[in-house]
């Protein structure tokens, strides 16, 4: 009778133990996997009996709070409405959550660990937010839109970042939207099927744009680091030069002879730089272009679905510069299939202005609880050394030299000196092109793209938005 009664008992011992094991899995191991899975509104529903925590901007302005409404629940409001539309994101129990709201979710809502939220359950303890302080300029924020508003297409982005820590002073993308709205799913539909404007995206981060000239300080931080090249090098800038066996035109056909590469940068000569990256090679380009970030999603504190790597691409996938597909002479005049987010670019100016080190961007510098403590600080990261210091300051100067006399010359503030460069990257042949300025001044970097313009160029329509950027950042 024994062996059948030791069998019984371990059966149950192993169904016991299944049985712990899967109510495990899903409560502890792979329960932020299930509150995250996009079929399980459960999760929002529950939530939606927390008070979040408050998101404010920098300067104490309110970005985001709750409302009470009946049978204690709680209704997400944006204040500022459509003023921080993509950074902020938003959180309803009908569409879920974007931006901040998402990436910060469980400080908003007060989420410890499963063995905190468990305790706290069984004591009957109401959860509580906490509340989270941005990096993000309300006054600047403004500024922003409003000028990228009043471009000939009304559509760009604007990204500032502060040059030592990578902390974003402005994320604008336009249009952009009220969340407040966005719980009406009608609403949501038709913005989310508005491919003509497409609010919901957020450009800064999501926009794939042809880099133009403003990709040039790469390729010059490729060609001095790497020694083969200085600011004072000469070479020839004739129109028409051979580039992969194809002529290759300055813009409006200027023809120049011997000049530096400092010259080059100023008048932004394409057959130069286009000549600079042959000699150098696919692979030393490809090399600096990681350390710079490119080829990989930014590593910053928003979801990671809203983040986009910049590179070539070729059939809407995303390629190696070492490909065969890329010529190397155009991709380093920012033509070709090389596609960027005005995030990247601003990135490329905080690490030359910050000697050489690039720094990963993020939005939350603080998070703090019901009694103001503070429980979570942002603590800068440097995420590569791009360049020497040496060769940061040669194209320091050589970009400063851009604003002084060359194609930047609208971004120029009074007093204070302002280094940039411009990009017109033509999308046809009707003359529809796509505006570029990349800068810093003082502790800032910008980045500034205008959409489908038809004519102008980055000198004339995006580099006055980075001044007024600028100015309202305090640098003047």
């Amino acid at each position: 009778m024994k062996a059948p009664i030791v069998r019984l008992f371990g059966l149950v011992i192993v169904l016991f133990a299944v049985l712990v094991g899967f109510t495990s899995r899903w409560a502890v191991f792979e329960a932020e996997a299930l509150r995250e899975h996009p079929a399980n509104r459960r999760a929002l529903l529950q939530e939606e009996r927390i008070k979040r925590g408050v998101i404010r901007a920098a300067d104490g302005d309110l970005l985001a709070g709750s409302e009470r409404l009946s049978g204690r629940r709680y209704r997400r409001r944006y204040p500022t409405a459509e003023l921080f539309g993509h950074p902020l994101g938003y959180s309803f129990t009908s569409i879920g959550r974007s931006g901040i709201e998402k990436s910060y979710n469980d400080r908003l809502v007060g989420r410890r660990t499963e063995l905190v939220s468990i305790f706290d359950s069984l004591l009957s303890k109401d959860q509580v937010g906490d509340d989270l302080e941005t990096t993000l300029s309300a006054r600047a924020q403004e500024v922003a839109l409003r000028a990228l508003a009043q471009t000939p297409s009304r559509k760009g982005a604007v990204v500032a970042l502060d040059v030592g820590t990578g902390a974003v002073r402005v994320m604008a993308s336009a249009p952009s939207y009220d969340p407040n709205d966005l719980d009406d799913p009608k609403v949501f539909r038709r913005l989310n099927a508005d491919e003509a404007n497409t609010p919901l995206v957020n450009r800064a981060t999501q926009g794939l744009y042809p880099p133009g000239s403003t990709f040039k300080p790469v390729t010059a931080t490729a060609a001095i680091d790497a020694g083969r090249y200085q600011p004072d090098s000469q070479v020839s800038g004739r129109n028409n030069k051979p580039i992969s066996g194809v002529p290759l035109q300055n813009f409006g056909g200027a023809d120049y002879g011997n000049i530096t590469l400092t010259q080059a940068l100023t008048q932004s000569v394409n057959t130069v730089w286009a000549e600079v990256a042959e000699k150098i090679g696919k692979e030393t380009m490809r090399r600096y272009m990681e350390r710079y970030g490119f080829l990989d999603k930014p590593p910053i504190d928003l979801p990671g679905d809203e983040v986009l790597a910049s590179s070539p691409r070729r059939n809407g996938r995303a390629i190696s510069p070492t490909s065969r597909f890329v010529d190397v002479g155009r991709m380093a005049i920012g033509q070709s299939i090389l596609l960027v987010t005005p995030l990247q670019m601003a990135t490329v100016a905080q690490t030359i202005a910050n000697g050489g080190a690039r720094m990963e961007p993020y939005v939350v510098e603080k998070g703090f609880d019901e009694d103001g403590r503070t429980v979570y600080e942002a603590e800068p990261r440097r995420a590569a050394r791009v360049m020497s210091r040496d060769t940061a300051a040669k194209l320091t100067d050589m970009m400063r030299n851009v604003v002084r006399e060359g194609t930047g010359t609208a971004a120029a503030l009074r007093g204070v000196d302002v280094a940039g460069k411009t990009g017109t990257a033509e999308l046809n042949n009707n003359d529809l092109n796509t505006l570029w300025f990349i800068g810093f001044a003082g502790r800032t970097a910008v980045a500034v793209v205008v959409e489908r313009v038809q004519g102008g160029s980055g000198g004339t329509v995006a580099a006055p938005i980075a001044k007024q950027v600028l100015e309202a950042l305090g640098e003047q």
